[in-house]
């Protein structure tokens, strides 16, 4: 009888500890996942920004494009512990790759034949 208490008192420890680790897993992951929506929309204001600045001969405009789309998001590794988004826009089948440690757009209107 004593060792079914036992049992009992460790299963009940093991479930709450489950629940512990999961509801903690679960909160921190939605913390992540604001702080990730955060800076990619700040990286992506100044990726459009620089994109649509940037000197080409074929203009990039992501505001007053028919057609736009997100087609790649890269992640630059600055050192361990800081990593920013980069992004490749396309606008009307018009290009720009965004550098954010650079800050610069390359802008071209092959996507295939890019460097």
């Amino acid at each position: 009888m004593n060792f079914q208490r036992i049992l009992l008192a460790l299963v009940v420890l093991l479930a709450a500890g489950l629940a512990g680790a999961f509801y903690m897993n679960w909160k921190t992951l939605g913390q992540l996942r604001t702080v990730k929506a955060f800076v990619e929309s700040t990286v992506f204001a100044d990726a459009v920004a620089a994109c649509e600045s940037a000197q080409s001969a074929t203009p990039f405009k992501w505001t007053g494009g028919k057609q736009t789309a997100v087609i790649g998001l890269t992640s630059v590794k600055l050192n361990k512990d800081t990593i920013i988004p980069g992004y490749t826009l396309v606008a009307d089948s018009v290009y720009c790759d965004y550098d954010p440690i650079k800050k610069k757009a390359d802008i071209g209107s092959n996507f295939l034949e890019r460097e």
